[in-house]
């Protein structure tokens, strides 16, 4: 199996700093894993890559899907492989960065054992996943199949998922049919990175990445998206950052509360997203600090 490098971790720690020091040391190509830098026109919001940083090492799957055109993820393990190969076929090494975990085990493992009896559901439901956490699917396979809501852990997304497109296309339970995915599939030999730091620390970082995106203009930046005719009711306007410049847009909080949420919702995100990545036990943890160590580690695995 083509070997890869994954660098993950919650919002505002640091990936993209560690990623492409890790890219200049081991000639490699770094390809997304976030939902939101997928989309084009929404920049500042997205902490994407800068210009500088893009020119430091190059980048796959950010800044291409315009934002009005559906993607989930099952089309990002898609078009992740394709990069994957012409990266290898240049006799480089593919370094997956992001936070959005879903993109990330979908990558790894892929979305199913089997094809899907209806994509449209599967995508309907990751698209609820990606807006409204585990809890909310979790609540509703409580509902509807109990008996295999006590096998599956709340934040394991792809049985959850599986389960519910069960339910909800056949009207049967997947408890009675015994078919649950286990997602021990190998697509690729990887080895995990994880980030993390004290929490207060994170949210501290996190409070203040967003004083910056203020600065730079993310007001503007949402302002000038609804003028182009992006409506605050698209999938990818109604995410963290997008959603509170709307609200105070439409007038429904005034400044101070749109970044109050905006703040709070920032925090929350990163909380759910070390609660996904904790799961696996195959993440080796660092902090920013010691990508030295990190970097051992890689050399170990290419070698």
């Amino acid at each position: 199996m083509k070997k890869i490098i994954v660098i993950c971790g919650p919002t505002g720690i640091g990936k993209t700093t560690v990623a492409i020091r890790v890219a200049k040391r081991f000639n490699a190509e770094i390809i997304g894993a976030d939902s939101m830098q997928i989309y084009k026109h929404m920049n500042i919001g997205t902490a994407k890559p800068t210009s500088e940083e893009l020119k430091l090492a190059r980048h796959h799957l950010v800044d291409f899907i315009d934002p009005k055109d559906d993607f989930d993820a099952g089309l990002y393990v898609k078009n992740a492989d394709q990069a994957i190969e012409k990266i290898t076929a240049c006799g480089k090494i593919p370094v997956i960065v992001g936070g959005t975990g879903l993109y990330i085990r979908a990558l790894l493992h892929g979305l199913f054992r089997s094809k899907p009896i209806c994509e449209q559901t599967v995508s309907q439901l990751t698209a609820e996943l990606e807006e409204q956490g585990n809890q909310s699917l979790y609540e509703k396979l409580e509902k509807c199949d109990p008996k295999a809501a006590q096998k599956i852990h709340p934040n394991d997304s792809f049985r959850v998922i599986r389960a519910l497109e069960v339910y909800q296309t056949t009207g049967r339970l997947i408890s009675d049919r015994q078919d649950t995915h286990n997602f021990d599939e190998l697509r690729y030999n990887s080895l995990k990175i994880g980030l993390f730091m004290d929490r207060e620390k994170l949210y501290d970082r996190i409070n203040k990445r967003v004083d910056l995106m203020l600065e730079q203009g993310l007001l503007h930046e949402v302002t000038t998206l609804a003028e182009m005719g992006y409506s605050f009711d698209l999938k990818p306007m109604q995410s963290i950052g997008y959603k509170h410049m709307g609200m105070f847009i439409k007038n429904e909080v005034d400044w101070t509360e749109a970044v109050r949420l905006l703040k709070r919702d920032t925090r929350r995100y990163a909380k759910r997203q070390f609660t996904w990545f904790r799961q696996d036990k195959d993440i080796h943890w660092f902090e920013p600090s010691q990508v030295d160590l990190a970097e051992k580690l890689i050399k170990q695995f290419l070698t």
